[in-house]
C-alpha cells in the first residue's frame, strides 16, 4: 500500500505506525533504497510506503522517470502481490491524475448525497487513459422500500 497522497498523508498513522523515509524521499535521492522506506506490519505481504518528507515539487517527482522506474520496480519484485495506491481526489490534486497514467486500474469513490454528477463526470475525463475504471458508491443509505439500493 503505497501512501500517495502525498500533501496530506494518513495511512502510517491510521495504522498505528510510525513513518518516516518514503515515496518522495526515493524519488527525490536515487540513493535511497525501497527496503529503506516500507514499513512492515503484522499481516503477511502487506507493507506499508509512506508517503515521505514533503517536497515542493511532489508533481514533479511522480511524473518523473523515477516514479516511472519505481512503478516498474514494484511490479516486477512482487508479482504475487497487488500495489494500491492511496492517493488524494481527482480533482483536488494533480498528484492523482500522475499517478493514474501508471495504473492499470483506478477505483473511483463517489460519495452517495453529496457528489454532484458533473463533479463525478469531470474527475472521470481526467483519467480516460486508464485502461480500467471501476466506482464504488460510498455512505449510501437504505430506505424501507429500497432495502438494498433497489427499486421494487
Amino acid at each position: 500500500l503505497i501512501d500517495a497522497d502525498v500533501a496530506q498523508p494518513t495511512i502510517p498513522h491510521r495504522l498505528g505506525l510510525t513513518p518516516g523515509k518514503g515515496l518522495l524521499d526515493m524519488l527525490s535521492d536515487p540513493s535511497i533504497p525501497l527496503s529503506e522506506c516500507l514499513l512492515r506490519t503484522n499481516i503477511d505481504k502487506f507493507t506499508i510506503l509512506p508517503a515521505g518528507t514533503p517536497h515542493a515539487r511532489s508533481t514533479e517527482l511522480l511524473a518523473s522517470e523515477a516514479m516511472s522506474r519505481l512503478v516498474a520496480d514494484l511490479t516486477n519484485r512482487y508479482p504475487d502481490r497487488v500495489v494500491i495506491f492511496d492517493t488524494p481526489p481527482l480533482l483536488a490534486s494533480s498528484e492523482s491524475r500522475v499517478l493514474a497514467t501508471y495504473l492499470g486500474q483506478v477505483l473511483f469513490v463517489v460519495e452517495a448525497d453529496r457528489t454532484a454528477q458533473a463533479t463525478i463526470n469531470e474527475a472521470l475525463s481526467t483519467i480516460e487513459s486508464c485502461p480500467v475504471v471501476m466506482t464504488v458508491l460510498n455512505k449510501a443509505r437504505r430506505t424501507a422500500d429500497a432495502p438494498y439500493g433497489y427499486r421494487h
